[in-house]
């Protein structure tokens, strides 16, 4: 069931409901996941390929750097790579300023987009010669990965293993597609719903140079639109890049806050 947060919520009570659903009371990914309370932090851990990290915090200038070591030995533990996932309104206003110090690499700032799903286009037609093929199994998954390596010039294994675990686990958490140009993975996105929320969501989107600017992402966040509006969600959420920030704004996609990931290694 969903809470009813206000149809003309003011952006810091949506901000407030954002937090509270999908970060203080966040819940698994799949059955492998576990989200553990420990302290003023909620934390997600579970073996390779689930995503290890920091989803939520309410930290003091007094208590920061303590909970922050207390975190990066947890996790020392466990051997693996994590992320502290920081966002703009976090406090104390310095801790992103902590976690550099203590030996975290920040990545690109992103900003947190939010939209009213009743709000978007649900039916945008894909350019001419591109159909939107769904995946559910270990072919299109494949050609997911050859989509989002073409589009962003990285290795995204781990993004196929991530994939088909939740297929496997948790098939009724996730949505994808990929964009084919004939037999041509040109572009690939999917979504996170969030069971118990009033949110979904969306990730990926990159499209292969040559097929930029054709309309594509937008059929894409359409076509996701869609199916979280007949499973009875109420708002998408993005963190979006320098690069997809326009065209969500155009979409009907407004800033909520911004949010930076600290990456530490092993």
């Amino acid at each position: 069931m969903h809470t009813n947060a206000p149809s003309g919520a003011p952006d810091d009570d949506l901000l407030a409901v954002f937090d509270r659903q999908l970060r203080r009371d966040a819940r698994p990914e799949g059955p492998s996941a576990r989200v553990e309370r420990s302290g003023s932090v909620v934390r997600q851990v579970g073996p390779e390929p689930v995503w290890n990290g920091i989803l939520w915090s309410a930290l003091t200038a007094a208590d920061a750097d303590g909970e922050i070591a207390a975190q990066i030995r947890h996790f020392e533990a466990l051997g693996t790579e994590w992320e502290w996932k920081l966002y703009a309104h976090d406090r104390p206003a310095d801790l992103g300023r902590r976690l550099l110090a203590a030996g975290f690499e920040a990545e690109p700032e992103e900003t947190v987009m939010v939209a009213r799903v009743a709000d978007l286009p649900h039916d945008v037609a894909p350019a001419p010669g591109i159909t939107l093929r769904p995946v559910t199994d270990e072919a299109g998954v494949e050609l997911m990965v050859r989509a989002h390596e073409g589009a962003f010039g990285t290795p995204s294994a781990r993004l196929g293993e991530r994939l088909l675990s939740q297929f496997a686990e948790a098939p009724d958490t996730v949505v994808a597609v990929v964009a084919m140009a004939g037999d041509e993975p040109v572009s690939s996105a999917r979504m996170d719903v969030h069971p118990g929320t009033d949110f979904a969501s969306l990730w990926g989107g990159g499209t292969l140079p040559a097929w930029r600017g054709k309309g594509i992402y937008r059929a894409l966040v359409a076509h996701r639109a869609r199916i979280a509006a007949e499973r009875g969600f109420r708002y998408l959420q993005v963190d979006a890049s320098d690069q997809s920030r326009p065209i969500l704004r155009r979409l009907g996609f407004t800033p909520l806050t911004a949010t930076t990931p600290y990456i530490r290694r092993p």
